[in-house]
């Protein structure tokens, strides 16, 4: 057995995760000149980071839980293909969660959208701005999104969440089935109406433009350690963490933005946060499977198509199943027919398979913040499905906190002491 030792790396602060809230956060601590170390076990954006619906989703900000969600669980239970699932021999593992989630939506939808609203807006400046400083705006796709409706009745249903969009002003318009045409070609017929967000954008590739917004972190000093965390200690002066291969790494400030595991490490400083794993699943397709405009949502279905300079992904839906069920990659086949009925023509061939784990809180919202006990801790995960498109404004609040300046919004809702 190696003999354990405190490597010399003289950081500032050590990130653990290098899923892309991890690399943002890390990005904008270089970028003040904070010498940051990120440690993770796979490597950069290798894992949950690699296969998401690669959308910045600004749009999006209406809270997964609202009155009445909860009449769904039956329904739930019972379609493991749904857009979204519950495995019955999680449920009671799951309960403590579920009744978080409903007293969300009974309790505190409205103060959640107004968060998550106000959360979207640093969002989009704040990753406009780090891809023209890390040279990766070319990376970023401005075709727009269109959300398809297959019935009046569908349609109708939407219309609250769009009023709610608007008075956050968030652009949209709704158009009628001869227009959807221009929109996307080769469309079945089956769909009625859409919605066109003009301002929803898309990556090229999640992975790859993670990976080149940590080559501009690189270039500001940051550095990256591949292992896998075992142990983490602190005293209000430094952290010291101990990895497989039995080295250790201290340093003053600790950043956990772990994804799904984040609660698990929370738990050494004083903080049981309630998290829970959207088991996100898709395929993704050869590049010429279809020519697909720009981003495809079937609401109604959970489900969106992505078109990535390296392939065509198809994929989303949720399922509520921790972190230690195998994956159901039936989930990705029921969607992948799903999407050739509604794009006829669709080659399905040649696809790859893939699930990551969203990490999820009761109430939409992230967690950002310190520890409860350690000052020079914080935190910085749960962003559900939407980590790739709130990771910049994560990033530009940890460096706020961490700095000890006022941050550029209101953190309050997103405390980890918050329940």
């Amino acid at each position: 057995m190696p003999t354990a030792q405190t490597d010399d790396l003289d950081a500032d602060i050590v990130v653990i995760g290098a899923g892309i809230v991890g690399i943002c956060a890390a990005t904008f601590l270089a970028e003040a000149g904070k010498r940051v170390l990120v440690v993770d076990r796979t490597g950069v954006c290798e894992e949950t980071s690699s296969g998401n619906a690669s959308a910045f989703a600004f749009s999006d900000v209406l809270p997964l839980a609202h009155k009445g969600m909860m009449k769904n669980l039956p329904k739930w239970l019972a379609d493991p293909l749904g857009p979204l699932a519950i495995r019955p021999s999680y449920l009671p593992q799951l309960l403590p969660w579920l009744y978080r989630f409903w007293r969300a939506g009974r309790t505190g939808y409205e103060a959640a959208l107004s968060a998550q609203a106000g959360l979207m807006r640093l969002a989009e400046a704040e990753w406009l701005a780090l891809l023209d400083r890390s040279g990766t705006r070319p990376m970023l796709r401005e075709d727009g999104s269109l959300e398809l409706y297959e019935s009046e009745a569908e349609f109708r249903a939407t219309l609250p969440g769009w009023a709610a969009r608007e008075r956050h002003r968030i652009g949209f318009r709704h158009v009628e089935r001869d227009e959807l045409a221009s929109l996307q070609p080769g469309l079945s017929m089956q769909f009625v109406k859409g919605t066109f967000v003009p301002g929803w954008k898309t990556a090229d590739d999640p992975m790859l433009l993670g990976k080149a917004v940590w080559a501009h972190a690189e270039a500001k000093g940051a550095r990256f350690v591949h292992a896998m965390v075992t142990d983490v200690a602190g005293s209000p002066e430094r952290i010291v963490l101990s990895l497989t291969d039995g080295r250790r790494i201290a340093a003053p400030k600790l950043l956990i933005a772990a994804g799904a595991w984040s609660h698990l490490w929370t738990r050494r400083f004083g903080d049981r946060v309630p998290l829970e794993t959207e088991r996100g699943y898709n395929t993704t397709l050869p590049a010429d499977a279809f020519d697909v405009k720009r981003q495809l949502i079937f609401s109604g279905h959970g489900f969106v198509i992505t078109p990535l300079s390296t392939g065509l992904r198809v994929g989303g839906a949720v399922e509520l199943g921790g972190l230690n069920l195998p994956p159901n990659y039936a989930r990705s086949k029921a969607m992948l027919e799903k999407a050739k009925r509604f794009l006829p023509g669709l080659k399905t061939e040649g696809g790859r398979e893939w699930m990551g784990y969203r990490p999820s809180m009761p109430d939409s919202l992230p967690v950002i913040g310190r520890a409860r006990h350690s000052p020079n801790v914080f935190y910085a995960f749960g962003h559900g499905h939407l980590g790739l498109t709130q990771a910049a404004a994560t990033g530009r609040l940890v460096r706020d906190l961490v700095a000890g300046d006022a941050t550029a919004i209101d953190l309050s809702p997103f405390s980890p002491q918050r329940f």
